[in-house]
């Protein structure tokens, strides 16, 4: 893996396998991917025929399947079929037929759906085991009513329901049924021809997902397309789930990938919409939040990481990468409740420290002219660092500045913070860090430890400094 220790790839390789040895699951691939696509992948166990699954072995990739359904709908809505403030009704008659829970709960509109923020109760695993029901099956369902847990468009509540809804909105807006649509909208256009809605399509060794039962695995039957097909129908590989990735996390460089959901809307899918309660999500040690089939963390080292895991009867699936590095890792095991987004998670932050660990804010897209004028207001504190002027101070700073402590006092504060570390104000920083494109901080070196520097930009075009602090830390005794 180009730019990494090879020891990232072995130790990531170790996770997955220690699951095969552990009796997680008959097999397990995993794959890394960067801004160029998959740059290593490995598996272990057997797939079902006796070889180790690769890069191009399939399975089911479950719930992964609704960042498709989302970028699907973000297509019709772009071409002007669709808005996704519109209710559910309008395309599902039948819906009309569900009684809400309260007189004024607003019908729920497309974009509730897509947030997980519909109302409904969460559904699995009774969802799973309706992928091939019929249209009318589906319409039959909401003839009887549903259940409500909360008023429609205020709470988080993981909702397979809702993403069927939204395939019968595909379907009836673009006219055709929707594996179709999603395959001639988004899949076929990005190439992504190894991920496909029946095994029938797929063109790689289909494994068999199975279940523990009497010391042994159980095979358990492929279902094929249906009504809910848009919750988590897609078969797919290694190869193409990172391609995936690849392509949503490049909408956050400053050349995106072109596709047939525009950049704008990628980073839309991957925007923190609905807060996912803890309770939800008891293991995460990040805030967590959903998107647009997606689910985004914050993490304090690395910042967003977009995920979505899949469970289907037989198929663990999970996919994650980190939007400010386009670095991620896609893994799938074959047993039911295998829950391979553990290691999937735990191999990212491999991967990640591996990479250096915090890249620099200024990373970030559309922030070029922000980035310049941090850089050229290190400068200058540089230079008034090493020869402090009232004239240059209030040429460079906003007039807060001086109101939030007085030059005098200022002037003093730093030459003891200085003289404590024995700094060199005119050396070169030893490290730098920053939190944001107009936030920088560095350290310069000393005889007695080290000078912390931190400046912030107010909004201003200007690029004038907003907070400026001088700091002193000591080497231990």
């Amino acid at each position: 893996m180009s730019g990494f220790d090879p020891q990232v790839v072995s130790d990531v390789d170790a996770l997955f396998r220690e699951r095969v040895e552990r009796g997680v699951a008959p097999s397990s691939v995993w794959g890394v991917f960067d801004r160029t696509g998959l740059v290593a992948s490995g598996g272990h166990g057997d797939r079902g025929d006796g070889a180790v699954p690769d890069a191009d072995t399939v399975y089911r990739i479950a719930s992964c399947t609704k960042s498709v359904t989302a970028a699907t709908l973000l297509a019709l809505v772009a071409d002007g079929l669709v808005s996704l403030d519109a209710p559910v009704s309008d395309f599902v008659p039948a819906f009309a037929a569900v009684a809400l829970p309260t007189p004024d709960s607003p019908v729920p509109t497309l974009r509730m759906l897509l947030t997980m923020a519909a109302g409904f109760p969460t559904d699995d695993p009774w969802a799973d085991r309706q992928e091939s029901i019929s249209d009318a099956e589906l319409d039959a369902l909401l003839h009887g009513g549903l259940l409500f847990d909360s008023v429609p468009g205020t709470r988080f509540a993981y909702s397979n329901t809702g993403y069927a809804l939204l395939g019968r909105v595909i379907s009836v807006v673009a006219g055709a049924p929707y594996p179709q649509v999603a395959a001639d909208r988004v899949l076929r256009p990005l190439g992504l021809d190894g991920t496909v809605f029946s095994a029938a399509e797929s063109r790689g060794f289909v494994v068999t997902g199975v279940r523990p039962h009497a010391g042994d695995w159980e095979p358990l039957p492929l279902t094929g397309p249906g009504a809910f097909s848009s919750i988590g129908g897609l078969f797919s590989t290694v190869a193409d789930l990172a391609r995936w990735g690849t392509h949503l996390a490049s909408a956050f460089t400053d050349a995106p990938e072109p596709g047939p959901v525009t950049p704008a809307d990628r980073r839309l899918m991957q925007q923190a919409m609905r807060v996912v309660p803890a309770s939800v999500v008891p293991s995460s040690t990040r805030p967590t939040a959903y998107g647009f089939g997606l689910f985004v963390e914050q993490d304090p080292r690395f910042g967003e990481l977009v995920s979505h895991s899949g469970g289907y009867p037989g198929f663990s699936a999970h996919m994650r990468w980190s939007v400010r590095d386009g670095l991620g890792v896609v893994a799938f095991e074959n047993a039911t409740q295998a829950k391979v987004s553990a290691a999937a998670d735990r191999a990212l932050d491999i991967v990640l420290d591996g990479a250096g660990g915090r890249a620099p804010a200024d990373a970030r897209p559309g922030t070029g002219r922000t980035t310049a004028a941090t850089r050229a207001a290190q400068g200058a504190v540089t230079r008034l660092l090493a020869d402090w002027s009232d004239d240059l101070a209030d040429a460079i700073c906003t007039p807060n500045v001086a109101m939030d402590v007085p030059y005098e006092r200022r002037c003093r504060a730093i030459a003891e913070a200085v003289a404590a570390v024995g700094a060199d104000v005119s050396a070169a920083p030893v490290e730098e860090s920053s939190t944001a494109p107009s936030h920088l901080r560095w350290w310069l070196p000393g005889t007695a430890g080290r000078l912390r520097v931190e400046i912030r930009l107010a909004p201003l075009a200007a690029g004038l400094v907003q907070t400026l602090t001088v700091t002193a830390e000591p080497s231990e005794r």
